[in-house]
């Protein structure tokens, strides 16, 4: 999960999480995946992890959840959040409300963890900035025998993937 270079890694100026939830169905068979990066772009952590049946709305806030833990073992002076779910970034910034009783709990643990750092922000980005976390996510249901909508592995149904950082001039 921590790349070797940053396993024996206290502390981090600043660190970029791209997170991501599928669903195959919805709800259906169900998988999470993240990517942690430096500010300069250098992987500290990357994984899928299949989550059992749920929606995509709940494997998005699944997959914060779980890197929010990942990150609770480190010092880390400002944490930039990447989803490719307006939905979970909207109701993280208090622009939504979260109506689904589903999600309620997983808002409140997200938000209370948010809260051990001074500066974070999340920013939707649309799903080609995301590509790693979704092919994560998406090979985590295929191991896990969550089938496509086309029967074929979700990696063979991919074409090559752009970097992962969004353009640092967009807000």
């Amino acid at each position: 999960m921590v790349e070797p270079a940053f396993q024996g890694a206290k502390h981090f100026d600043e660190l970029h999480v791209f997170i991501d939830g599928a669903a195959r169905g919805n709800p259906g068979p169900a998988a999470i995946g993240v990517v942690v990066l430096t500010r300069q772009g250098r992987r500290v952590a990357a994984f899928g992890e299949a989550i059992g049946e749920a929606t995509n709305n709940f494997a998005e806030y699944t997959a914060l959840v779980h890197a929010l833990r990942l990150l609770s073992a480190y010092e880390v002076d400002r944490l930039r959040i990447y989803a490719d779910s307006e939905l979970v970034v909207r109701q993280i910034r208090g622009l939504y409300r979260v109506k689904e009783r589903s999600l309620r709990s997983l808002h409140s643990q997200v938000m209370s963890m948010l809260g051990r750092y001074r500066d974070w922000s999340i920013q939707h980005v649309p799903r080609e900035e995301n590509r790693e976390a979704d092919r994560l996510a998406n090979r985590a249901l295929d191991e896990a025998g969550g089938s496509s909508p086309t029967g074929r592995p979700r990696e063979e149904q991919r074409e090559e993937q752009p970097a992962l950082f969004p353009d640092e001039e967009e807000g």
